[in-house]
């Protein structure tokens, strides 16, 4: 008897998906509850697995293809003795390798057995740079040989001539969904808002000491470190009480201020950048803050985000300081009217008290949708964010 495998139920508002990647041929053994295929969603990567034990017989949708809920993706064809299935990087034939669906594609276009990578993602997955470093560390080294006798040396060649050889390589890879909704929202956001961008910069000295003194009495006490970005979240929540059209959103005519806090902490991973929502942060403490933040990370970058983790945030901080960033200008997560940019740490020359003295400072960035918010509004919110962070204790009062 013959099982399809069909589109499951996507998530609300969520009608399409494009089928990332197989993992299994067809003529593959499967079992029960094994992964067959990767959807991607423009919000998050859904795998599909078997119902029951078999053959696949038939993939329908191949990569690539674009699917709605409750489509025919496959056939799986029903054998007298079903396998058992195997676990990953077990090192047995038909073993399911954890990767990602852009490590999947880039590895299928360069030829490369993605079995043979390395993973260095969570759980030992390959992800894209995983196999771009195998792809270089694998490239054959050129032999080395006996210069030739001096030839007469010819005329330059022209210099609107391309040089042609492994200079010029190409790689064409397909853009994922997830990635063509975040280009389409992007330009969506700086097309329909009036988006401006202040600036300011923190001196992150009284942090970086309350740290220090806290850090090994906190990770003992909770079981997570003390970052930076929960001094952020608890700063920003207490700015946005002073100003609260920061945390509003437009709806045709009307302007809906939102009087709870769900703040959204931008992650990038391989498959491109998502926010989850970390909800209702104005009633966490600083660890609950910092276990929430850690386990919408973990779980963004092993694709397992859901569409509920994705919705509904009020307000975004976004921190490109990890990257090495020292200024940027973040673009609004429409419909909120309000996103902050962290920025990295160096220190820097300033005048205190009429010296110039040594401080490990940070810039930040608030882009703003001016159509709402008056400049004067925006520089506040800013400053009350900076007078925050630099004095912490405040932040256990009016955070």
């Amino acid at each position: 008897m013959a099982v399809e495998v069909k589109v499951p139920t996507l998530g609300e508002s969520i009608v399409e998906a494009t089928v990332g990647s197989w993992r299994k041929h067809e003529g593959d053994p499967i079992a029960a509850g094994e992964v067959l295929v990767e959807l991607e969603t423009d919000k998050v990567t859904v795998e599909v697995t078997a119902a029951e034990s078999g053959v696949l017989s038939r993939i329908l949708k191949p990569d690539g293809a674009v699917v709605t809920m409750g489509e025919t993706l496959g056939i799986i064809a029903e054998t007298a003795a079903a396998p058992v299935a195997a676990q990953p990087h077990d090192g047995a034939p038909g073993a399911r390798v954890m990767a990602t669906p852009v490590a999947r594609r880039v590895a299928e276009t360069q030829g490369m057995d993605i079995a043979a990578i390395p993973g260095s993602g969570p759980g030992g997955r390959v992800t894209k740079g995983d196999v771009l470093k195998h792809e270089e560390v694998s490239r054959p080294t050129p032999a080395a040989h006996v210069p030739p006798t001096p030839a007469p040396v010819a005329a330059p060649m022209p210099a609107h001539e391309p040089l042609s050889g492994e200079g010029r390589r190409e790689e064409r890879i397909r853009m994922s969904r997830r990635r063509q909704t975040i280009a389409a929202r992007l330009v969506e956001a700086q097309r329909t808002a009036a988006m401006l961008t202040t600036f300011n910069e923190i001196d992150m000295s009284a942090v970086i000491e309350l740290r220090k003194r806290q850090r090994d009495l906190f990770r003992e006490r909770h079981g997570v470190g003390l970052g930076f970005m929960s001094f952020f979240t608890k700063a920003v929540i207490g700015a946005l009480k002073a100003f609260p059209l920061l945390n509003a959103e437009i709806r045709g005519d009307e302007i809906i201020i939102k009087h709870y806090y769900d703040i959204g902490i931008a992650v990038s991973t391989d498959e491109g950048l998502v926010v989850p929502v970390l909800r209702d942060a104005d009633r966490r403490s600083f660890a609950e803050i910092e276990r929430g933040i850690e386990e919408l990370a973990r779980r963004a970058r092993e694709s397992k985000l859901t569409i509920a983790d994705l919705q509904g945030g009020t307000f975004t901080i976004t921190n490109g300081g990890i990257f090495g960033s020292l200024m940027s200008t973040p673009i609004l997560n429409t419909p909120q009217v309000g996103i902050l940019g962290m920025h990295k740490i160096q220190e820097r020359p300033v005048a205190l008290n009429g010296q110039v003295v040594i401080r490990p400072m940070m810039y930040v960035a608030l882009s703003y949708d001016h159509r709402i918010i008056d400049g004067r509004e925006a520089v506040s919110f800013l400053v009350r964010v900076k007078e925050l962070v630099e004095d912490p204790e405040r932040l256990l009062l009016e955070g």
